[in-house]
């Protein structure tokens, strides 16, 4: 048994100490392959460097808060701690420091020279390292023997009409789960708040190895008729999730291996991130926190966008064409902006180039389906629209995001339920969201309560400041 877990135990109550004990007795021999022994063993460290931070910083500024980010969704306030991912406005999305392409190229894949599987990404967000196949295989036979959902749960789920959102759905079902909550029972009974993270660990873990066969069963029950499809153990994390919903084809099983990934994580300042945090800050246990973001991502602001961009481009299609000119689509994009419309899919509250993300999904669909009408459209768009949005002088990023791309995918390879694609966005998010909120609690991160203001103060501060350097 490594000595850190070994003082970790130390610690605990007994009737806490025995039960992690048996967790560990079992799993010693894999410790080199096992991931929650991984995260035990850089708790302390990580405990350190925070408390180090905080004492040799915790003073310094950030940056000016202004009366336009108050008002303004708090837009661009750096204010958390997120360490999973870092959004930088001109490079992208990195995971623990990676890009996506650098991602691609270390994490394992199921198929030589093949898409990551996310599992692969658990990892890296869970600890930061690279894993290795050895520590992928054993984290996928993990998360397999947690997968199974109590029976409850579907009872939930079907006392709701079919016509239901599947989003909604999903956040049901994922608060019906939340009976299984280690945490709830571990906090009850009066757990030292050093080991939150390790019930917050087993939760996350249940709860992101349940997901795939949870949001195919509702896939299953609103379109193909309640004909339910076993999981199979042979299969990782994205190709069984794809299984389950009835997709045999293993391109298809490399797109959801990409999806999943690319999907993960955006920092934490968006609201489904933001709102796990938020409300696991409060001690709610990983079921209810993501539940909750969950609930945020339906919206269309955040992720229903990826349905709304593939309604917009066959519209396009509908109205003039797929075989259209440069010239004629921007036409037509003129006239969409005169008449006061958006053109979904291009643009980003951070981002100021080409979203990676898109980049990767283009770099896909090139390889597997360069001739089809759909992804022809959306690469013309790509051409047309960042120019006219440019000239326009409003736009501080016309580049497409990711909802610009991965509609016209899962299109492509079958899964046109429109309406579904959020539950797919969902199930990728949680090894991010939950990733993080691991080490929220490993750390201790306080609850969160930012300061709020009236009009009247406001408008008395900014009155005294005027006052002050006048």
């Amino acid at each position: 048994m490594p000595r850190a877990v070994k003082l970790l135990l130390d610690q605990l109550k007994p009737s806490h100490s025995a039960r992690w004990s048996r967790y560990y007795q079992a799993s010693s021999a894999a410790s080199n392959a096992d991931l929650r022994a991984k995260i035990a063993e850089m708790v302390p460290d990580e405990r350190e460097k925070l408390k180090a931070i905080k004492s040799k910083y915790g003073k310094v500024s950030l940056g000016e808060t202004t009366v336009d980010m108050a008002i303004g969704g708090m837009r661009g306030i750096k204010g958390m701690l997120w360490e999973t991912s870092l959004l930088d406005p001109e490079e992208g999305i990195r995971f623990r420091g990676m890009s996506i392409p650098e991602c691609q190229k270390k994490l394992p894949a199921a198929i030589p020279g093949g898409e990551p599987i996310p599992e692969g990404f658990l990892w890296l967000l869970s600890t930061g390292e690279v894993p290795t196949k050895e520590q992928v295989n054993a984290l996928s036979e993990d998360l397999r023997s947690r997968a199974k959902i109590p029976g409850h749960v579907f009872d939930v789920i079907n006392a709701l009409p079919k016509t239901a959102h599947p989003m909604t759905q999903l956040t049901t079902g994922i608060m019906a789960l939340q009976t299984e909550s280690e945490f709830a029972k571990a906090y009850e009974g009066g757990l030292h708040k050093s080991k939150y993270w390790e019930p917050v660990y087993e939760d996350s873990m249940n709860l992101i190895a349940r997901l795939p066969e949870l949001a195919a069963y509702i896939y299953r029950r609103v379109y193909k008729g309640g004909d339910v499809i076993a999981a199979d153990s042979s299969l990782d994390y994205a190709a069984n999730f794809a299984h389950m919903l009835g997709f045999k084809d293993e391109l298809m099983h490399e797109l959801m291996r990409l999806y999943v990934s690319i999907h993960s994580d955006h920092e934490g300042g968006n609201v489904s991130a933001h709102t796990v945090h938020l409300v696991g800050s409060a001690l709610s246990d990983p079921y209810l926190s993501f539940a909750a973001g969950m609930n945020g991502l339906a919206g269309p602001l955040h992720g229903l966008a990826n349905q709304e961009v593939l309604r917009w481009i066959q519209q396009v299609v509908d109205e003039i064409g797929s075989e259209v000119s440069l010239d004629q689509l921007k036409d037509y994009i003129h006239k969409t902006l005169k008449s006061g419309r958006v053109v979904p899919g291009f643009g980003h509250a951070v981002l100021r180039k080409t979203d990676p993300r898109y980049i990767c999904q283009r770099e896909f669909a090139l390889k597997h389906l360069p001739e089809d009408p759909m992804f022809k459209m959306v690469s013309k768009l790509f051409e047309v629209v960042p120019p006219i949005l440019l000239a326009g002088g409003k736009v501080k990023n016309p580049w497409p995001n990711v909802d610009a791309h991965s509609g016209v995918l899962l299109q492509y390879y079958g899964l046109k339920e429109q309406n579904y694609y959020t539950v797919l966005f969902g199930v990728s998010r949680a090894m991010g969201v939950l990733s993080q909120l691991i080490w929220d609690r490993a750390l201790g991160l306080p609850i969160e309560r930012p300061k709020s203001m009236t009009f009247e103060y406001i408008e008395n501060y900014c009155k005294s400041k005027a006052g002050m350097t006048a």
